[in-house]
């Protein structure tokens, strides 16, 4: 494809964008596709010779459009916000276009100092200190990743220069919640702590971490001659947007030399509103966090912020330096490469600049503000509402519901919920995702698509009453 064939495709593709968008509102949620119904429409071998761009441009409209569930959709309640800003958008062509790849600073200088730059604009939006250190990865799965590998290597005194866990001295052990992201547990997993060696702590009435019961464990830890290595506290939970207490949490793991890492993959986000920081009260008492500017915020995917206070212990820990790598500039200039795991880095600081820019933070505060009021009057009508309940505490944007018609209980009543839920999201008029908590299954109503208005909340309303009516 030569640039005057690229330019007309691409335009082509621009405004299929953006009609895309302009219509959005109108199509089903979910795709009604089977299981491998898009795959049967696909060939099963690639072609030997070049296709036309048109009939690729055709294919994608009647074979992958009709199997994409619509994330931006203003009627999109499941999972959590996936962030879609079209000023995102730009910014990541432009990151594909220019195709650079940050293996160093010398490899794309302006891929790094851009992405320092943006780094510390979230760190003063989100109300950091100057104490933190900002670098951009893919997700957060990967930042707790990091972040547990660094706790492993400061509680080994850097084992893996020796004989990697098997040069510790003790069993290490992880402290979590049941609710946290199930990436944590990944995590430590993929880290090599062992799934005997993680700990699910205790939470209170609210599905919050005890900081007490972290005490407790820990103590019972170190009698039996193990380790405690690393706490992961969580504001805002994937299942009901809980809050663990970091503040109470914090003296807890240094009592025990524990690092302590605050997933705020997605809660982060509403820390640039100021009246909503008591959320992570404590949060300089902490050694690492991740914040997801893909998911509320609104960036494209993917996009996930990880701040460490100790720059000099991260680097020690995923550094690499091959002699092809190496320039004049080092020691001059930050190699992003040693601050994760990839050694190729895409250019994700221009979407999130592009959203910043464009938006203000005046602008992505009052969406973030928008959100919670709605989430807050929905929360006030299924109250009212006989036979409904709020099951959790609604400190941010999620509201966890049920409806709870007399007569049903157990196995009966989590079919009834999961039957209506099914038909919410069949109606197209709809998405939500069912979860578990306290063992049996309930609603997830995650408010936070950019076009989400109450107007669409209240029409999301209707459509789950009429759906529990059956």
């Amino acid at each position: 494809m030569n640039p005057s064939e690229f330019r007309r495709h691409g335009n082509a593709i621009v405004d299929w964008v953006a009609d895309y968008r302009a219509r959005i509102a109108d199509l089903p949620v979910m795709p009604r596709v089977a299981p491998g119904e898009i795959r049967a429409k696909l060939p099963g071998a690639p072609p030997e010779q070049p296709e036309p761009f048109d009939a690729m441009l055709r294919d994608f409209d009647e074979i992958i459009v009709p199997g994409i569930t619509h994330w931006q959709s203003p009627k999109f309640f499941g999972f959590f916000p996936g962030g879609g800003s079209l000023a995102g958008v730009l910014g990541d062509y432009l990151s594909t276009g220019i195709a650079a790849l940050g293996l160093s600073w010398q490899a794309c200088p302006a891929l790094t100092e851009l992405e320092e730059v943006v780094a510390d604009w979230m760190r003063q939006m989100v109300g950091l200190s100057d104490g933190w250190s900002g670098v951009i990865q893919d997700t957060a799965s990967t930042s707790t990743l990091v972040a547990l590998i660094c706790a492993r290597e400061r509680a080994t005194r850097y084992a893996l220069a020796r004989g990697g866990l098997q040069g510790a001295e003790r069993p290490l052990v992880v402290y979590v919640s049941a609710h946290a992201h199930s990436s944590v547990n990944k995590a430590a997993l993929l880290a090599g702590f062992g799934r005997d060696n993680v700990r699910v702590v205790p939470h209170d009435e609210s599905y919050a971490m005890r900081a007490d019961a972290l005490r407790d464990v820990m103590a019972a830890d170190v009698a039996a001659g193990l380790a405690p290595c690393a706490v992961v506290a969580t504001t805002g939970t994937t299942g009901t947007t809980a809050l663990d207490p970091v503040g109470a949490i914090a003296p807890v793991a240094r009592a025990h030399g524990c690092w302590l890492h605050v997933d705020a993959a997605m809660a982060g986000s509403a820390m640039i509103v100021p009246e909503l920081r008591w959320m992570w009260d404590g949060i300089e008492g902490a050694d690492s966090l991740v914040v997801n500017p893909h998911k509320w915020l609104g960036v494209v995917f993917d996009c996930s912020l990880y701040y460490v206070r100790d720059v000099e212990h991260l680097v020690r820990v995923m550094s690499t330096n091959p002699s092809y790598l190496q320039s004049a500039a080092d020691g001059r200039v930050r190699n992003y490469r040693d601050w994760g795991i990839p050694l190729g880095r895409r250019f994700r600081a221009l979407k999130l600049w592009f959203l910043i820019r464009e938006q203000g933070v005046s602008g992505l505060r009052a969406r973030i503000r928008r959100d919670m009021a709605n989430a807050v009057w929905l929360e006030q009508q299924v109250r009212a509402e006989p036979g409904w309940r709020v099951l959790a505490p609604v400190p941010l944007q999620t509201v966890c519901v049920r409806h709870d018609p007399p007569g049903l209980a157990g196995d009966a009543l989590d079919r009834h919920t999961l039957d209506w839920v099914d038909r919410v999201n069949r109606s197209g008029e709809g998405y939500l995702t069912p979860s578990t908590l306290d063992g049996r299954w309930m609603a997830r109503v995650s408010i936070g698509a950019e076009a989400t208005e109450r107007e669409h909340v209240a029409a999301l309303w209707d459509v789950m009453r009429a759906a529990a009516a059956g």
